[in-house]
């Protein structure tokens, strides 16, 4: 059989994001920390990359980068609100302080934008989090 006939059936104008790599100093300690969370489980590894499966089909492959600085990067999770005081429970029980902005300038709060709800933080390499109740309204 080939290839074709084993692929599943996605629509053709639209593109789904399968995965994308988290750079990290330490990539055992970042996945855990963003699965501790979102209460997620870190998988099993896959060649060089550790991955935190997001459950909609999408995951984040950590993978270990010790030879230069992390870049940090902004990764945003919409997040079902009943879980939303539970994220914010276990930032503070890992005694990580939440933003109610992007440039971490309002610590311990939290942002009501688009009629939800929305935190920032940083995780064990500096990437700016976000957690989010309401996805953002586009023009």
């Amino acid at each position: 059989m080939s290839h074709a006939q084993h692929a599943p059936e996605l629509p053709a104008t639209v593109a789904h994001l399968d995965h994308t790599v988290v750079f990290a100093s330490h990539r055992q300690l970042s996945a855990e920390f963003l699965a501790a969370v979102l209460g997620l489980k870190v998988g099993a590894p896959f060649g060089p990359f550790l991955p935190v499966d997001l459950g909609n089909g999408v995951t984040l492959d950590y993978y270990e980068k010790t030879d230069e600085p992390i870049q940090s990067q902004h990764y945003a999770f919409l997040v079902p609100e009943e879980q939303f005081d539970t994220m914010i429970a276990r930032l503070e029980a890992l005694g990580v302080t939440y933003h109610a902005d992007p440039s971490h300038t309002e610590p311990g709060r939290v942002n009501d934008l688009f009629g939800g709800r929305g935190a920032y933080f940083a995780d064990p390499d500096g990437h700016n989090m976000e957690i989010m109740t309401r996805p953002y309204v586009r023009p």
